[in-house]
């Protein structure tokens, strides 16, 4: 099946609903059963509390496992909820975790603030590290984390070096996969374990809706799954359905989101204002041959960097935006664009390039508008140095 076909029937079971086309969204907390002897075998019922999932979850589920190549998936009430869950899910007091220095700085705060009470020590290391992860593997190593590319600097890793040096040692490779979302890039694919998303960006797709999703191979599902269960994480079911519906178009709107952001990245590669652009679909990026080799496509989101970086000309730029607006998150239908500051959330590199940095997200308009908006705001920016 191809992927755009997969997109438009995993999950769907319509027979089973009235022919209806759309799984149907069940509000539920209590779930009956016949009997008392039904009531004694709850734990081996597919519904039984709401908590625990209905056809709604079990529908949105099945189709991200359909679309990762996973075993099975959890749901999770946002990105963050998704990878606190896995990291609860994967490590005990006494281990030791590796992450890339590029993670998502939510990622980073939970394991120095919260893992590390628990007893989980935490290393970072170059994202660029490739097969030599081996020499930083200790004995009591469980997890390595993975994002590829990177937060807010879109560094390419070399994931099945990872996965290769890793799995000799007995660990588990997780990968932060929100900017392929599993579509442009299916990590278990290469030998990753579990694949993390925040479903709030390309599979929601529309700024509405806060959703993580944990697709995890067979040895590591049982695990995961039990600790989603204990913690609780379940998602509110008009969310869900949500979600299965951005799910559907996800296709369409992250081809739109490739071609209009490699075009405008391309177009800031040719300002002179522009000192760096980091797209990893770009041929002039240091990662564009492993994006080439592992991913099919690109998403809308990239960086940056300006050769100046006085924060009257930032805002300047940014304030008379007609169609870029400032705001975190991404991946929705709007384009958007803040200013970064890299070297605040690095510690086992270091950030020195020279000027402003800015993340960009370029959604669903006409790439012409959004070229328009960003040069007026860049001879503002020029004019405010």
């Amino acid at each position: 099946m191809e992927d755009d076909t997969l997109l438009a029937h995993a999950g769907r079971h319509p027979f089973e609903n009235h022919g209806i086309v759309n799984p149907p969204v069940y509000h539920a907390s209590t779930v009956l059963f016949p009997s008392f002897d039904a009531f004694r075998n709850a734990a081996s019922a597919t519904v039984r509390y709401g908590r625990r999932g209905t056809p709604t979850s079990f529908a949105l589920a099945d189709a991200v496992s359909v679309l990762e190549r996973a075993h099975g998936t959890v749901l999770a009430p946002s990105g963050l909820g998704a990878i606190t869950t896995v990291l609860l899910g994967c490590t005990k007091a006494g281990d030791h975790v590796l992450v890339t220095d590029s993670t998502y700085a939510p990622t980073r705060q939970f394991m120095d603030n919260v893992l590390a009470r628990f007893g989980v020590s935490v290393t970072y290391y170059d994202p660029l590290i490739g097969a030599g992860i081996a020499a930083l593997i200790q004995d009591n190593t469980t997890v390595v984390w993975t994002e590829t590319p990177g937060s807010q600097t879109f560094e390419m890793q070399d994931i099945p070096a990872i996965v290769a040096a890793t799995h000799a040692r007995g660990a588990v490779v997780i990968t932060d996969n929100t900017w392929g979302a599993g579509y442009y890039y299916r990590p278990l694919e290469q030998g990753v374990d579990i694949s993390v998303q925040a479903a709030t960006k390309y599979i929601v797709g529309h700024s509405d809706v806060m959703m993580g999703t944990v697709a995890c191979n067979e040895a590591t599902f049982e695990r995961v799954e039990a600790t989603w269960g204990y913690l609780g994480h379940m998602p509110g079911p008009d969310d869900m359905y949500l979600a299965l519906r951005g799910l559907r178009t996800m296709g369409a709107r992250l081809d739109r989101h490739h071609e209009s952001g490699l075009a405008i990245a391309r177009w800031l590669e040719e300002r002179p204002e522009v000192t760096r652009v980091m797209h990893p679909g770009l041929e002039s990026d240091p990662g564009h041959a492993l994006w080439k080799r592992d991913f099919t496509g690109a998403s809308g989101l990239f960086g940056f960097v300006l050769n100046g970086e006085r924060s009257e000309a930032v805002a300047a730029m940014l304030d008379g935006m007609k169609y870029f607006g400032m705001g975190y998150s991404w991946g929705g239908f709007e384009s958007l664009l803040i200013p970064t500051w890299p070297q605040r959330v690095r510690t086992a590199t270091i950030w020195d390039q020279p000027g402003q940095t800015f993340r960009i997200h370029v959604g669903l308009e006409d790439p012409k508008d959004l070229i328009a908006d960003l040069e007026a705001g860049l001879e503002r920016f020029n004019a405010a140095l």
